[in-house]
This record gives structure tokens, sequence and C-alpha cells, in this order.
């Protein structure tokens, strides 16, 4: 039994199927990569994964827990998740929205203890971007407020992170210091799920890769079976070579 399964899962959104026959496991320390083109119906998947969504038919199990029996308390302390898009509501500082992920863990009318600020000023560090604690968040770059969600994220103290497209508002630097970190992460017997447009990134931080297309995985697996001309040009209708660079990692060129 992997600690993260999702058997037979279907899923649709205002009564059209989005996916169907997903099933997939990952064992703690795994990082699952889905790739896929826009429009596909990964963040629908995401949210099923979640339990934001029900699944129409099939079963989401966590430790061989039904996602089903557990409350959104219970599944928010096991589950973080940051979307792709964030959109700004009052002008908190960093700091206080890292602070956020801990409300899983805090009574509704309590204040974060120290403990708590312990645990959110690490999870800044982690991100490289503690300098940014008494700053508002909503004057950050696109790729700063990334990284506050991630550090919110990993403040929530789950065993499983789901990232949504979470390098997309990120410059090539921090995309590659984002991987690594979540390389990092990984190692603490984390699970990670994430989807991605970017193939190459799952030869930098990937275990497990999947490639969705016509509601289905067409094929799933290590990134050395997975990411291949064949199956990205099924996915992508685009002629893509994958090439083995001289330190041994491969990238995905364009013909």
């Amino acid at each position: 039994m992997k600690y993260f399964e999702m058997i037979n899962g279907k899923g649709s959104y205002n009564k059209r199927i989005i996916f169907e026959d997903i099933s997939f496991g990952i064992e703690k320390g795994d990082i699952f990569t889905i790739l896929g083109p826009n429009g596909i119906g990964k963040t629908t998947l995401l949210k099923s994964i979640l339990g934001i969504k029900r699944l129409d038919k099939g079963e989401v199990l966590i430790d061989g827990e039904n996602l089903i029996n557990l409350s959104y308390k219970a599944i928010s302390k096991v589950m973080a998740y940051v979307p792709q898009v964030h959109s700004y509501t009052f002008p908190f500082k960093v700091i206080d929205v890292v602070l956020m992920g801990r409300s899983p863990h805090v009574n509704m009318i309590d204040t974060p203890e120290k403990k708590d600020i312990k645990i959110a000023e690490k999870s800044l560090k982690q991100m490289g971007i503690h300098h940014l604690k008494d700053k508002e968040y909503s004057y950050l770059s696109g790729g700063e407020v990334q990284l506050v969600f991630l550090a919110r994220a990993l403040t929530q103290k789950s065993s499983i992170l789901v990232l949504d497209e979470p390098t997309s508002h990120l410059d090539f630097g921090n995309q590659i210091r984002f991987l690594k970190t979540i390389d990092k992460l990984s190692k603490e017997d984390l699970v990670i799920i994430m989807t991605s447009h970017y193939p190459d990134h799952c030869f930098i931080s990937s275990d497990k890769v999947a490639i969705m297309q016509n509601k289905r995985f067409i094929d799933i697996g290590t990134p050395d079976d997975v990411v291949i001309p064949t199956n990205l040009k099924k996915a992508y209708n685009l002629d893509i070579n994958v090439v083995k660079l001289n330190n041994g990692r491969k990238i995905c060129v364009w013909e």
C-alpha cells in the first residue's frame, strides 16, 4: 500500500467529464509531476486529490484512509495546497500570510504562539525570503508571492504538498532554486504532487511523472521512461527531442 493513492478516479466539471480511469500511488519522499497542455484538466485533478471537488467515481486514500471520511480540518493537517493564482485581499505582512498556515493547528479564537512564529520564520528561511517578512505581500513580485505561499504551505506542517504550476511565475534562476528546494523537502519524507508545463523540470526534481491527455494518463513512470519524444508528441503535438548534456542531465529541445 502506498502512502497516497488515487484509484480509478473520475472527475467532471459542469457535467463534462474532465478525467477518468486515473490511478497512481506515491510513497513518502516521492515527487510526482503531472505534465500536460493547458486546459487538459490538471487543476481539476489536483482539486479532487485535495477533496475540494468530490470524485464522480473512484477513491483517494491517504495512508489507507479514504479521503471522504476525513473532515476539512483533518485534510488540511495532512495536505497543503499552493494554487496557481493568488488573489490579494488585505495588505497583510508576509509573516502574517505565512502564519496562516498554522490555522489547522490552532483554535479559531486563539492567536499564534511563539512556537507557531518560529515554524513560520523557519519556512521563510527555507524559501530564502526571510528578509521580506515585514513587507506587505501585495507589493511583492509574482515570483516572490509564490515563494510566500509555499512558505505558508510548509508552515502547515502537512505530510503532502500539492502544487499547481509552482514555477509559472518565477524567473529562470528562481525556477531552478525552487526545484532544488522541492528536492530537499522530499528528503524530509514529504509527498509532493505538482503540475508543470516544463518537461525539463522532471529531470531536475521528479521521481515519478505522468503525462495527461484525452482525460487520462497516457503514460506514468520515471522521468527517463516517460519524458520521451513519442509521449511529448502525443501531449503537445510538437516534435520535441530529449538531449543528454555533458553533465548527464536531460533537456527537451523543440525541433
